[in-house]
């Protein structure tokens, strides 16, 4: 059976895993987004089911967990994106790599709120609620960061959290644009979600992975020496005739 290997941040994983990935990311999306379109559309959710419509109530959560599913995608393509842009960013700047993304994570968050505030605010409409939202992502990825600190080490924090910020507003783009308001949070938290998991869990699957390989590797190694220690077919026969 072949394996094939794919690599995800600075170790590599194996095929199976990075299928359980993909498959476990998209349930996560499709299940957040139905949450968070219950939430945000309650009162229509809550019309049907006080209409006892049950086919149409089952319809629209169908539609927002494919609507999930498209966010789940959305969110792994920027996650091996970042990956990619990660290995550049080290080797390009070096040491000044995390600096380098600490000033993008203050420019994203302050171009979120001036660009958003410039475009859709109405005259004597005030600016805080443009923070909020900026304000929540930055909570979400200082959350996920230190987790991500606990599960690895302290050097992960500002990469983690630049992936949750900036990365995050990038495929956030989208909707930010349009900025309806039930669209805005409809699309936040499952992309928030999808890449708090994918982030946790990727740590986990490189440990899972190197432990196969080695399982792997110690397997070859078996076969190889039981096949050095088996006679050869030439020496049988002249032991057959031999006897």
């Amino acid at each position: 059976m072949v394996k094939f290997n794919f690599v995800l941040g600075e170790k590599i994983v194996t095929s199976r895993n990075w299928v359980h990935l993909f498959l476990t990311t998209l349930v996560v999306g499709a299940v957040t987004t139905a949450v968070v379109g219950f939430i945000v559309r309650w009162s229509e959710f809550q019309q049907l089911l006080s209409d006892f419509n049950i086919l149409e109530f089952l319809s629209i959560l169908v539609w927002l967990m494919g609507v999930g599913l498209i966010f789940s995608i959305l969110s792994q393509m920027g996650f091996f994106a970042y990956l990619t842009v990660h290995r550049f960013g080290l080797g390009i700047f070096k040491s000044l790599w995390n600096p380098v993304q600490v000033l993008l994570i203050a420019f994203v968050l302050f171009d979120l709120v001036y660009l958003r505030y410039n475009a859709f605010a109405e005259s004597g409409e005030g600016i805080m609620s443009y923070i909020g939202l900026a304000v929540i992502v930055l909570v979400a990825g200082l959350i996920v960061a230190l987790m991500k600190v606990k599960q690895t080490n302290k050097e992960a924090f500002i990469p983690a959290l630049f992936f949750m910020v900036v990365v995050t507003v990038i495929e956030w783009v989208p909707v930010l644009r349009v900025n309806e308001h039930s669209w805005l949070y409809l699309m936040l938290f499952p992309l928030l979600a999808c890449n708090a998991y994918q982030l946790l869990v990727l740590h986990k699957l490189n440990q899972k992975s190197q432990e196969e390989r080695k399982a792997l590797e110690e397997k070859v190694k078996t076969n190889k020496k039981a096949q050095k220690n088996r006679p050869t077919h030439s020496w049988t026969v002249i032991l057959f005739l031999l006897i």
